[in-house]
């Protein structure tokens, strides 16, 4: 490991870890200059818009279930600490970055621990990354098609409006989506292309909020919502294991460390950084706030650990049937546009795993276009075909988004190569590695038990 002081591009060469595309404020070569000269460096409001579209993914629907464990109060104050959390280690990342003159994340990792820090980062990137976007398409998929998960088939969308039909089923309409939706917003190099569609994304999850804040107060003015729970009941040691089992959805709650580097390389200021992180944090902790709160006010104790799953049946307000669609396909949508901001890390992380010496992917056509191929197909089929593959995920998925939200940025400060890490982040860090390695724990074993169960449940029937 080099440790010693000099200029960034002796630390960092190009052809093993700088980031897809270049930053704003470097030369590019002449035959791509065309292609960058319009491109003056990306703005605020669409760097917040992919920021947040990073953090607010599949996860948000599991927040109002944390709720009916923890209790309204501890649940709610713990969504704000977990985004107060994800801020210091995003700020300790950044400032190691700036230190070194650090392109990536794993240009930093590499810093502190060599090359098998940065590779070990980039798998952990690239297996919760896959994990994160085949859930994703299994879910739209669901809520378009239906499902038949558990015995029992539970209408899609398209199901409902048009009946079973082949061109609804969940194979052709999957593959429509890969084809007319991601595989167009695949194909943009910069992150500050999407940021329109990022921008939709975040106003489709703010339109379930919305909808959802609604109806619960429409309800509650009508006097059919019971007064919620507030405090956590603990009758027992089992009612205490279960408070646990709500750390895992807060903790990975704001995963998005691995699309900082891209975003901040490319900003027109890159001083916008911090004010740029800490806007993306107040909003989607806005949006994770009142969807837990609305969420677990309208369902109370038969919230679901998915409460999409909740706008499956009558709400018992008119327009029931609308509302719920427009729920569910608003949703359906805003995963869509979620898809490209989680494949851009996901193609520049596997591309720095296998193509470590090569030339920047940007400038490579033929690899770009055949790396983005065959990642929408592993993807596409996996979902359609090995849905059993989340099992293995669960756990997998546990680990790498603990180690890259938390347990990573806390190595980095520990070892601290360069003196600049002061008492209290040390202490903080250390913090941040109990929480995330207790969370890991909870979470593999409760999906462990969960699993089991259900597959030991028919042999006792």
């Amino acid at each position: 490991m080099t440790t010693a002081a000099g200029p960034a591009t002796e630390r960092f060469p190009e052809s093993s870890s700088a980031p897809l595309l270049p930053t704003k404020q470097l030369a590019v070569p002449s035959d791509e200059a065309a292609a960058f000269h319009e491109f003056n460096g990306a703005s605020f409001p669409g760097a917040v818009f992919n920021l947040s579209t990073t953090i607010v993914g599949a996860g948000i629907m599991a927040l109002p279930a944390t709720m009916k464990v923890l209790g309204l109060v501890p649940g709610l104050v713990m969504i704000v600490l977990a985004a107060f959390l994800t801020d210091a280690s995003i700020e300790l990342l950044m400032r190691f970055s700036r230190a070194v003159g650090a392109p990536s994340y794993g240009a930093v990792m590499g810093d502190a621990f060599g090359w098998w820090g940065r590779r070990l980062l980039q798998v952990c990137v690239v297996v919760n990354n896959v994990g994160v976007m085949i859930v994703y398409m299994i879910i739209i998929g669901d809520v378009l098609s239906g499902t038949s998960s558990g015995g029992e088939h539970h209408y899609g969308v398209l199901e409902g409006w048009f009946g079973t039909h082949w061109w609804n089923g969940r194979f052709f309409v999957l593959l429509v989506t890969t084809l007319a939706v991601f595989t167009p917003l695949a194909c943009f190099k910069r992150v500050d292309s999407l940021s329109y569609t990022s921008a939709v994304s975040v106003a489709l999850a703010v339109v379930f909020v919305v909808i959802t804040a609604g109806i619960a107060i429409v309800k509650l003015i009508r006097g059919q919502i019971p007064m919620p729970k507030l405090f956590p009941e603990v009758p027992d040691l089992a009612s205490v294991w279960e408070l646990f089992t709500a750390v895992p959805v807060l903790v990975t709650a704001y995963v998005c460390h691995y699309n900082v580097h891209p975003i901040h390389n490319e900003l027109k200021e890159s001083s916008q950084i911090k004010p740029i992180v800490h806007t993306s944090l107040a909003l989607c902790s806005t949006v994770y706030i009142t969807t837990s709160f609305f969420g677990y006010l309208l369902f109370g104790e038969s919230t679901l650990s998915d409460v999409l799953a909740n706008f499956d049946s009558n709400l018992g307000i008119p327009y029931s049937s609308v509302l719920n669609d427009a729920v569910r396909v608003s949703y359906a949508v805003h995963l869509m546009l979620v898809f490209p901001m989680i494949f851009h890390a996901l193609r520049l992380n596997l591309d720095g795993l296998l193509f470590s010496s090569a030339r920047p992917l940007s400038s490579d056509n033929t690899r770009f276009g055949v790396m983005t191929a065959v990642l929408l197909l592993v993807i596409f089929v996996s979902a359609n075909f090995i849905p059993s593959i989340w099992d293995a995920f669960q756990f997998t998925g546990a680990t790498a988004a603990v180690c890259i939200a938390f347990i990573f940025p806390a190595a980095i400060t520990l070892r601290d190569p360069h003196s600049i890490a002061k008492k209290w982040d040390k202490i903080l860090a250390v913090f941040m590695i109990v929480l995330a390695v207790t969370s890991n724990v909870v979470a593999v074993y409760s999906d462990a038990y969960s699993i089991f169960h259900k597959k030991s449940a028919p042999s006792q029937a």
